[in-house]
């Protein structure tokens, strides 16, 4: 009879055996190389061409990355002293790559600009910073406006005030006109007191004060003459010189415009247009009529030079602000932030309209919102950038100064704006009717729905295309290279290569200014993964 008890059993584990090692093969770097590089014959060859290129790709670039010389005066020394990359010149026109041709006495302005700039961005992208500092945000593109721009604090201010009135007319104005309705007229209001209001307003107080203040500056620049350096009397003497002939130029300005008066009756208006007898086509005007039309554009350029004078000497008497630079000075990778910073945090609030517009059941709404959309699409930004440097002066009153750099952030702006409209679409079109319904059942009329329900979720699902955008119009700022514009591209690399010392130089400005767009780049999609992984676009 077998015993079946306890002292049947020569030995029971009352324990369990831990677990063995998994195979190397199995874990580890092996195992992702089986998985990944080498899961089949195909895979494995194609591992091997590709290590081949890659070898072969950094047997080329090694060397001329390690051998690269840093410190030189001119190309030639730089091969005399090393066969690899001349990134002397780099570190030599630093400074010009990242300022362009600003004054290197206000270099302080675009720092301490892009140091407010990652303050007002820090509680847009990080919803743990205090929402106090919302303020600067709105505050910012001012701000940024005086500290890069300079010159006097009563155009800022007119903006701002512009803005103020266009909020409360919104707020104000919803009862009598209707939400709708107050946002179409605070829109329009806004807008114009800042094509025809704030510019006059700017020139009024500027020349008012400068009148108050030209007696009293005219001996105080005796007294700042006399203490001045050598090397700064001369720009002083020369201000007191324009100051002593303001009363002669005034009068004289005053008599041309009397005379433009004369002048303007006795040209024709079908040729008044143009600006020369040149540009008249032949037969459409008699001699006499060339010689009028010809006195009127001399005397109206003459007008339009002294008035230009008597501005400047004003402006400088009157200046209550930071010392003008203009936008022809702007260069490098200041530009290029300028240009993409303002497109991309433009283009989204505009985008989002234009997508909300294209649905809209209003037809004149929608039809006009479509045109705009797909008309942009259509067209290529290098074409609205030649439109913006010559084309839409024509369509501006005559004598409008409308700085270049403002034309191009306008339009680059409303060219992302069309693309973002689409991606910002696909968002809305992704969402289930129910949550459209959602709003209407909880009984949100049509912008609270859009604001708590239906846009939270749709720019949600587009964070990938709307980075995409961004992404995309940020590297498309060298664009403006094609219209003048001193990019870090093409216009600062021109503009070293003019020195004889660094021509023949070329590959060291594409690996720095790549380098520059890569970390950018790269960092605006790292933080869109780090967005999405915190708002769980994936619902799970």
């Amino acid at each position: 009879m077998s015993d079946t008890g306890s002292h049947g059993v020569a030995f029971v584990r009352k324990t369990e055996i831990p677990p063995s090692p998994p195979p190397p093969s199995q874990t580890g770097a092996i195992k992702w190389m089986r998985e990944n590089l080498f899961s089949s014959v195909s895979n494995s060859i194609l591992t091997l061409v590709s290590l081949f290129l890659i070898y072969q790709l950094l047997a080329s670039l090694l060397p001329w990355f390690t051998g690269a010389v840093w410190t030189a005066n001119s190309l030639n020394e730089c091969r005399e002293l090393g066969e690899g990359a001349c990134f002397a010149v780099i570190n030599e026109r630093f400074n010009q790559f990242v300022f362009g041709f600003y004054p290197s006495d206000q270099y302080w302005r675009p720092v301490l600009t892009f140091l407010l700039m990652l303050g007002a961005l820090a509680p847009l992208l990080f919803p743990k910073v205090p929402r106090q500092a919302l303020w600067l945000s709105v505050l910012f593109p001012l701000i940024a406006y005086t500290l890069l721009f300079g010159g006097t604090i009563w155009g800022p201010l007119g903006v701002l005030v512009s803005f103020v009135i266009g909020a409360l007319i919104i707020q104000r104005g919803a009862g009598l006109l209707g939400g709708a309705g107050a946002v179409i007229v605070g829109a329009l209001v806004t807008v114009l007191l800042l094509l025809f209001a704030v510019s006059r307003i700017d020139g009024a107080i500027t020349t008012t004060i400068a009148d108050l203040r030209v007696a009293g500056f005219a001996q105080e620049l005796e007294t700042r003459i006399e203490a001045a350096p050598a090397d700064e009397k001369p720009a002083l003497e020369r201000l007191q010189e324009s100051i002593a002939a303001l009363p002669e130029r005034e009068a004289e300005l005053d008599a041309l415009r009397d005379e433009l008066g004369t002048l303007y009756d006795a040209v024709p208006s079908d040729i008044l247009r143009y600006p020369s007898p040149a540009r008249v086509p032949d037969g459409m005007a008699t001699e006499a009529e060339l010689a009028a039309l010809d006195a009127y554009q001399t005397a109206r350029g003459r007008a339009e030079t002294l008035g230009t004078q008597i501005w400047s000497v004003k402006y400088r008497v009157g200046l209550v602000g930071l010392q003008p630079v203009s936008s022809d000075d702007f260069g490098g990778f200041m530009l290029v932030l300028i240009i993409g910073i303002t497109g991309i945090a433009a283009s989204l609030p505009i985008g989002i309209l234009l997508a909300l517009g294209r649905q809209s059941k209003l037809l004149i709404v929608s039809a006009l919102c479509v045109g705009f959309i797909e008309f942009i699409r259509g067209v290529p930004l290098i074409t609205l950038l030649f439109v913006a440097s010559t084309l839409l002066n024509y369509f501006l009153p005559p004598g409008t100064a409308f700085d270049l750099l403002l034309r191009v952030l306008i339009l680059v702006t409303l060219f992302a704006s069309a693309y973002m409209a689409e991606v910002i679409r696909g968002g809305l079109a992704a969402l289930p009717k129910g949550q459209f319904e959602a709003g209407d059942a909880l009984g949100l009329d049509y912008w609270k729905s859009m604001r708590l329900i239906i846009l939270p979720q749709a720019l949600k699902i587009s964070i990938p295309g709307i980075v995409n955008t961004f992404i995309g119009l940020f590297k498309d700022t060298t664009l403006v290279a094609v219209i003048g514009l001193l990019d870090p591209l093409k216009g600062i690399p021109e503009a070293i290569r003019g020195n004889s010392e660094w021509q023949g130089i070329y590959w060291e400005f594409f690996a720095f200014v790549g380098l520059f767009f890569f970390i950018f780049c790269y960092g605006m999609s790292l933080y869109s993964q780090h967005l999405e992984r915190q708002l769980k676009t994936d619902h799970r």
